[in-house]
């Protein structure tokens, strides 16, 4: 039986300062930060299953330079609420694709909700 599940999600494509953003209603989505993330962890499955050796072999088959992939491999190692902030469109504003290639990603994820929360609070 190939039955199939369908979802409609009112969302609304944008530019906010040269900044590609999805909104609905309530929320703001970073497009941007979410391809990134999205990439990130498609490259980390595929290093994962064999299917490429490295994230330089990714980066010579994506035509990118082997940064652009090592910086959204970093992404995956992103504490589940903080991506799931991003999912909802609840992250901060500030928090972009650009900060997290120019900052270093701690590993542990109570420093990276600590940075979260410095975010909201420059608001």
């Amino acid at each position: 039986m190939d039955d199939k599940l369908e979802t409609f999600v009112p969302l609304t494509f944008r530019r906010r300062g040269g900044q590609r953003v999805v909104t609905d209603d309530r929320h703001v989505h970073d497009a941007t930060l979410l391809e990134g993330v999205a990439r990130g962890f498609y490259w980390q499955h595929l290093i994962n299953t064999g299917t490429m050796p490295s994230g330089a072999a990714i980066a010579r088959a994506e035509g990118l330079h082997h940064s652009v992939v090592n910086e959204f491999l970093r992404l995956t190692i992103l504490a589940p609420d903080i991506i799931e902030q991003l999912m909802v469109g609840s992250q901060p504003r500030r928090m972009n694709l650009i900060w997290f290639q120019r900052n270093p990603l701690p590993v542990d994820w109570r420093a990276q909700r600590q940075i979260v929360q410095r975010f909201e609070e420059d608001i």
